[in-house]
């Protein structure tokens, strides 16, 4: 290689890890603060004068949660499909799946909001809360439900500045948003006294802000005119059948993602408080990984999508290198940390002594979360940005049957489990299912989509 040749190659590669970081660290900064909302909301409710308050708040944020959850199909869908417009310069397209995906967010939260009644009767059925916790978990439920068609319309926004390259705006809108909620809710609940309600309230005022704030930031980045594609492009069939055979697939996937999520807290329960609390501290080093790795899955999404759309194959390849040797390097940076630190995390999420011995009898599981989880989270990213979402449904309906041919058996006739079972089956196989579905997903991309015809 001449001396010409590494210079270009190398000037391009600092070019590249330019934008990747460009669009990584606004996303992990964005996801990190997401914790500080959940602490504000417990540490307003802890000081209401009784614990059912806490119990409620967080009864009422699982059920908003696990709601809106199913429907992240308008973040991540909306992304690849607008990096793949902007990659082909399609101004008309970013406007059409701007318009689509903003209306049907708008119309999905408004049938949750007339629908409220039985979503709120089955997600109390399947936690099952006390008779006090279930009255005001439901007033909170009832006051944020309302705010779910700005919620959802702000999810789809989102997922439109990362299609059109830029996670500072969803940073900017994530952050403010969270200030807003934390701000409105003290003055509610002891300036003007509304008590448990206030909370509620002031997360209802932050998403119709959050609304607001991401329409005017579109405006602002969006070429003119484009951000409305009128109402006979808005339903042109081409335009509604590509927007729903890629979000259907994400829609059915988050459903099987549920079922673990829903499946390893149950499992937990049935071995007793003491595994649950175990798992919970666990579970943290999970989320903590994850927002540093959906930060490049992002990433994934916007460059691949971009790539993909302009019909650059040596884009794309060169990008997704790159982002695997990132999301190696993470990997391993928070394998190190986590090898050498978790006692000292465990020691700032509990005080409780017996807990710390229980998370110490699984501590392995937490050093393998970074290596075992990583591939899933990158190549999540690389298939949504291209929009083939398919693959995704099939390696996580695999990994999802692996799991629970994993635990099943070990389940006994009366909804208990056998003397058998214990935690490390359950981590197991969840680590077990994150890592199948990473590697079936590795997989086929680079068995198949790499030799895609349209490049």
């Amino acid at each position: 290689m001449t001396f010409r040749r590494f210079l270009f190659c190398y000037l391009c590669g600092m070019n590249l890890n330019r934008q990747i970081l460009s669009l990584a660290l606004p996303a992990i900064v964005s996801n990190v603060t997401v914790p500080l909302l959940g602490l504000s909301d417990t540490a307003i409710s802890g000081h209401l004068g009784s614990a059912v308050f806490i119990a409620a708040i967080s009864v009422g944020s699982l059920m908003m949660s696990q709601m809106t959850g199913v429907l992240v199909f308008l973040r991540m869908g909306t992304t690849g499909l607008t990096a793949v417009a902007y990659g082909k310069k399609d101004e008309k397209g970013i406007g059409e799946i701007f318009s689509c995906s903003l209306m049907i967010a708008f119309l999905l939260g408004i049938l949750l909001v007339l629908f409220q009644k039985p979503m709120l009767v089955l997600l109390m059925h399947i936690i099952g809360p006390d008779a006090e916790v279930r009255s005001l978990a439901s007033d909170y439920f009832r006051i944020c439900v309302s705010g779910t068609p700005a919620l959802l319309g702000t999810m789809a926004i989102s997922g439109w500045f990362i299609g059109m390259q830029s996670t500072f705006w969803p940073m900017i809108i994530s952050v403010t948003v969270n200030i807003i909620n934390i701000l409105t809710s003290f003055l509610l609940v002891f300036t003007f006294g509304i008590g448990f309600k206030g909370v509620a309230y002031g997360t209802l005022v932050a998403n119709c802000i959050g609304l607001v704030l991401a329409f005017v930031f579109a405006l602002r980045m969006a070429p003119a005119g484009t951000l409305w594609c009128g109402w006979h492009s808005l339903f042109r069939f081409e335009l509604l059948r590509r927007f729903f055979s890629v979000n259907s697939n994400i829609f059915l996937r988050s459903l099987c993602v549920m079922s673990v999520t829903i499946a390893v807290s149950a499992f937990g329960a049935r071995l007793g408080s003491l595994t649950l609390a175990t798992n919970a501290v666990i579970v943290q080093f999970f989320i903590f990984f994850s927002y540093f790795m959906d930060g490049f899955a992002f990433t994934g999404e916007a460059l691949c999508g971009r790539n993909f759309g302009a019909g650059d194959r040596n884009g794309l390849n060169t990008t997704v290198r790159y982002l695997l040797w990132w999301s190696a390097g993470i990997a391993l940076v928070f394998t190190l940390l986590y090898s050498s630190g978790w006692q000292w995390v465990t020691c700032l999420l509990t005080d409780d002594m017996v807990v710390r011995e229980s998370v110490s009898q699984n501590h392995i599981w937490i050093q393998l979360i970074p290596l075992f989880t990583v591939l899933a989270f990158i190549y999540d990213g690389f298939f949504i940005g291209i929009t083939f979402t398919r693959p995704m449904l099939i390696a996580t309906s695999v990994a999802v049957g692996v799991f629970f041919i994993v635990t099943l058996p070990y389940l006994d006739g009366n909804g208990g489990v056998s003397s058998a079972f214990s935690n490390n089956i359950i981590w197991g196989a969840f680590l077990g299912y994150l890592f199948v579905r990473g590697v079936i997903l590795a997989v086929i991309w680079h068995g198949r989509v790499i030799r895609i015809n349209s490049l």
